[in-house]
């Protein structure tokens, strides 16, 4: 099984945009997040998340997006629940990989809503996650207009499908991704901040 090192490196390999490559570090650490709550594998889970749009950017086709990816993670010798559960979280799969299992459930429910809190972040004035509430992310949710890409009801979706309230579905994301604020491009508006590269995180045991 490669490691997260390699998950990373194959990452950063065929995903040169900064946001996606945040994006997915995000949906990593909501992954973790959930993986110790539940008391699952972190590293499979957190590997899950981090490599479930790396296709998406050479490969945006939904017909084709998760199922290029599933032939590159296979040939590189990865868990068929990691390939499984990326390939749940595209609807276009869901008559061959429907979501039943607790760790495709938590993909996607972990997928929109971090670009939502990420936006939502992003227009507070001091641009950081950091003390981010979860009302000021539920208004922001029901604004028409506002990170028009994130799907609302997906959102709603994923939650119900985890058996997670919405709320508490938020703040455990929130906590999740502000432990990685930095690499996230949302610790704050400080001079060093403006500068920060999304990077392979030093995480802590």
């Amino acid at each position: 099984m490669p490691t997260r090192d390699d998950a990373y490196r194959l990452m950063t390999e065929h995903v040169k945009n900064l946001n996606l490559q945040r994006h997915m570090l995000a949906v990593e650490a909501a992954m973790r997040f959930y993986a110790r709550k539940y008391g699952e594998d972190e590293e499979l889970w957190g590997i899950t998340g981090l490599l479930h749009d790396c296709d998406y950017e050479e490969y945006p086709d939904l017909q084709q997006h998760t199922r290029v990816l599933a032939g590159w993670l296979r040939e590189a010798g990865y868990d068929e629940r990691i390939i499984y559960a990326i390939l749940a979280h595209n609807d276009l799969n869901a008559e061959t990989h429907p979501r039943s299992d607790l760790l495709s459930k938590a993909l996607y429910a972990c997928d929109e809503i971090t670009g939502l809190i990420t936006a939502t972040a992003l227009v507070r004035p001091n641009k950081s996650i950091l003390g981010l509430e979860v009302s000021s992310v539920r208004k922001k949710m029901k604004t028409k207009g506002f990170a028009a890409g994130v799907n609302r009801d997906d959102i709603v979706r994923g939650a119900a499908e985890l058996g997670v309230d919405l709320d508490e579905h938020i703040a455990n994301v929130i906590t999740a991704m502000s432990g990685i604020a930095a690499e996230l491009g949302l610790a704050g508006t400080s001079p060093s901040s403006e500068t920060s590269e999304a990077k392979q995180p030093a995480r802590s045991e």
